[in-house]
């Protein structure tokens, strides 16, 4: 008996087949069919660790990441039917502050529940793969918030996305991959400032953002208590968490993120489990404050931040905003055979200043200031992705922001100042990098750290930074289990 989920891939593929005939064999999608990056099977010991969780390759999956921690989860449903951690990958870099993205240029990563369906992922992204986050929503747009093109992606290099290793951004497209094949419409992609939990929110109890915050926590909380992915609407510019028709009526809420809330209930039990833990959290938070627990440093001129195993690796890193955190069980040692391989052009958080003070309890948490490094190349627009196109054919939407290239928005247009020259010769200009007018064919897939790569290179002498750091135990990623050959009898 054919199983539903090899069902699914058959009609699926039919109708790529279909739609190439009916625009003349489109050669570029045709190609796109063939991307040997996008088509890098799971690797072989996370679909073992799969089956220790009593989970499916192709089962949905939901990812959640957190600035400060400098971390992103991978959940997936196990065959209860509920959500367990199946990864955490250390963030390469991010930028910004800690605080949801506002306007375009801003620097900042965005925070807030997005949805990621296939018209998202982008095969021919500059920066190795990636998906858009979907920023801004029905929420951010309602509050009038800008910007376009926000990123999870690889390359090491961020101007308001989270950037990944090549060799972290492959598996996690992977995942992604894998669950619209199992029928999975859109995940969801959840991104916070840290982990939501009473230390964290006393921490930052002063900070102006803290009223978004606590509006989202209510998400993260349905979360934690259930399992399950949190039903997500907008309304009066607020988020609502798992609304349902009221009893007794004859069809759905309608919301609209700039209108009155419409009647809507919360079942009961997410209701009381929420409250539950909301109670014991703020229980928490109170002893915390009256104990004096000390809140977050004012930062100046720290961008964003760097996980600590890629900090340790890169000369004269510093990890920014980002904290190690309490996750349980999660330690800089978790992280020492998985990240990959790190760019010569990475462009660390600066280390704090000599200004860093704490912040008095009365004041709010300044904004930090942008820094005068470069980052990672910009690429021209692309065409539609086949992902793009796929998700066309079977009927999911996507906006047009969600369906471009993986591509770093224009660097703003002050320069860096200029400093004293040093030994080293001036840097050239971005537009003089082959990486400019790089194509996702042109590019050749990523090359990680080998068992011929020193034990040694974490301690080795400073490298400089036109000089690639490689992270200890990195795999190759075997190419097979492609597009191609899911689709090649329908050629």
């Amino acid at each position: 008996m054919i199983n539903r989920a090899f069902v699914r891939v058959l009609l699926t593929s039919a109708a790529l087949a279909a739609g190439a005939l009916l625009t003349g064999c489109n050669s570029d999608q045709v190609g796109l069919a063939t991307n040997a990056k996008a088509n890098q099977p799971v690797p072989p010991k996370l679909v073992a660790t799969m089956g220790e969780k009593d989970m499916d390759l192709q089962s949905p999956i939901l990812v959640r990441v957190f600035k400060q921690e400098a971390e992103l989860e991978v959940w997936k449903q196990d065959r209860s039917g509920k959500f367990a951690l199946l990864k955490t990958y250390p963030i390469c870099r991010w930028s910004g502050d800690l605080g949801p993205k506002v306007r375009e240029g801003d620097r900042q990563a965005p925070e807030g529940f997005y949805s990621i369906n296939p018209s998202q992922m982008n095969p021919q992204s500059a920066y190795y793969l990636s998906f858009n986050t979907g920023y801004p929503n029905a929420f951010d747009k309602a509050l009038g918030r800008t910007g376009s093109q926000l990123m999870v992606h690889g390359d090491c290099s961020s101007r308001g996305c989270f950037a990944m290793t090549d060799e972290q951004i492959a598996e996690i497209y992977a995942l992604g991959r894998e669950s619209f094949f199992g029928g999975q419409r859109a995940f969801q992609f959840q991104a916070y400032p840290f982990r939501m939990t009473p230390v964290n929110m006393a921490r930052h109890r002063n900070n102006p953002n803290m009223p978004f915050w606590r509006m989202i926590k209510e998400g993260y909380d349905a979360f934690e208590v259930t399992r399950q992915e949190p039903k997500v609407d907008f309304c009066e510019k607020k988020y609502v968490f798992n609304a349902q028709k009221p009893p007794g009526a004859t069809h759905d809420p309608v919301f609209d993120a700039s209108a009155k809330c419409p009647a809507y209930v919360v079942p009961d039990e997410i209701t009381a489990a929420v409250r539950d833990k909301q109670q014991a959290d703020e229980a928490e938070y109170a002893k915390l404050v009256a104990k004096g627990t000390p809140v977050a440093k004012l930062n100046t001129g720290i961008d964003g931040g760097m996980n600590p195993i890629f900090a340790s690796r890169v000369p004269g890193a510093s990890t920014g905003l980002s904290d190690a955190g309490e996750a349980p069980g999660l330690s800089l040692a978790n992280f020492q055979a998985a990240p990959g391989t790190i760019p010569g052009h990475v462009n660390p958080p600066r280390a704090p200043g000599a200004d860093e003070v704490a912040m008095p309890a009365s004041a709010a948490e300044a904004p930090v200031s942008a820094p005068s490094t470069r980052v990672a190349a910009i690429s021209a627009p692309e065409k539609p992705s086949f992902m793009s196109s796929l998700a066309r054919k079977v009927g999911i939407g996507g906006n047009a922001a969600a369906e471009s290239t993986a591509t770093a928005k224009p660097a703003p247009s002050k320069t860096a100042e200029a400093k004293p020259a040093e030994t080293k010769p001036a840097p050239k200009p971005v537009a003089a990098k082959p990486a400019e007018t790089r194509q996702a064919a042109a590019r050749p897939p990523f090359k990680p750290a080998t068992s011929e790569a020193p034990a040694t290179t974490a301690s080795a002498p400073a490298q400089t930074q036109t000089q690639t750091a490689l992270v200890s135990g990195a795999v190759p990623v075997l190419q097979s289990n492609s597009f191609d050959s899911r689709f090649s009898g329908f050629k």
